[in-house]
């Protein structure tokens, strides 16, 4: 059943068959809580049992994500925070679902994206930004190293030279460079930035999303296959394709020259 939410740090809305999640601590630049982490669970879990075809995640006022709220956190002398339980009861199955899900993930980064916020959005399969928004590796200005797969998605992404001087240094990125390294997909200027964001994921929601799935699937399995077992990978995916409905239902599209109806099965 597909219903609003808003449970205070997390707000879910319904655009047809996209689901908009955003992040809603604007005074705290949408850092995160332990609270909030269960909130945003939550609403996922509504997104899949919703059946939504896409999902574009957001964040409210003048920032995408600070990253953890370390306010949250325990620093009384000798009791700090375990920040390795902290990673794996919450970012890290956060950064998995996103990259998991069988169905596009679109960011769109409204303004600061630093620490683990920027990793979050780079976790989503499409990354368009505000030409105002920034991404900050904000990690070494406390004496941590880069989490929730930073130093996975900036290699790959950016090449070593600029992961590590991005990482060392924990300076700002604009948008508009980000875009020009090959890190995110697109940047728009910020009126515009929401209602594209929006036709994007609706768009994607109307293409053959089971095909979307598989082409995630993919093209992250090509980052450690071989490429004899990326070929056998893609054999598998096309002959599984090959007996959809989507399937027959586009190649019908295009010999009767209109425009195909995608369901997703």
């Amino acid at each position: 059943m597909r219903s609003s939410l808003d449970t205070g740090p997390i707000l879910l809305q319904w655009h047809g068959d996209v689901a908009v999640v955003t992040l809603n601590r604007p005074d705290k630049l949408n850092s995160f809580t332990r609270a909030m982490h269960e909130a945003l669970r939550g609403a996922l879990d509504h997104v899949e049992a919703g059946g939504a075809r896409a999902l574009l995640l957001t964040g409210a006022g003048r920032g995408f994500c600070a990253g953890q709220d370390l306010a949250d956190l325990d620093f009384t002398p000798g009791h700090a925070t375990d920040l390795g339980t902290l990673i794996d009861d919450h970012f890290n199955p956060l950064v998995r679902r996103l990259q998991a899900m069988p169905l596009p993930v679109i960011a769109a980064v409204n303004g600061t994206a630093a620490g683990a916020g920027a990793n979050l959005a780079l976790a989503c399969d499409i990354v368009i930004a505000a030409r105002s928004a920034s991404f900050i590796q904000a990690f070494v200005k406390i004496g941590l190293v880069p989490d929730s797969g930073g130093t996975w998605f900036l290699p790959q992404r950016v090449g070593m030279a600029r992961a590590l001087g991005l990482a060392m240094t924990g300076n700002k990125l604009s948008a508009e460079e980000a875009e020009k390294w090959g890190l995110i997909w697109e940047t728009l200027d910020d009126p515009l930035l929401q209602e594209q964001a929006l036709a994007l994921a609706t768009h994607l929601a109307m293409q053959p999303t089971r095909a979307l799935a598989a082409i995630k699937q993919s093209m992250r399995a090509s980052l450690t296959n071989t490429l004899d077992t990326q070929l056998d990978l893609e054999r598998d995916l096309q002959r599984d394709l090959g007996r959809s409905h989507d399937y027959t239902e586009g190649v019908n599209a295009f010999l009767e020259k209109r425009a195909p109806r995608f369901s997703g099965e």
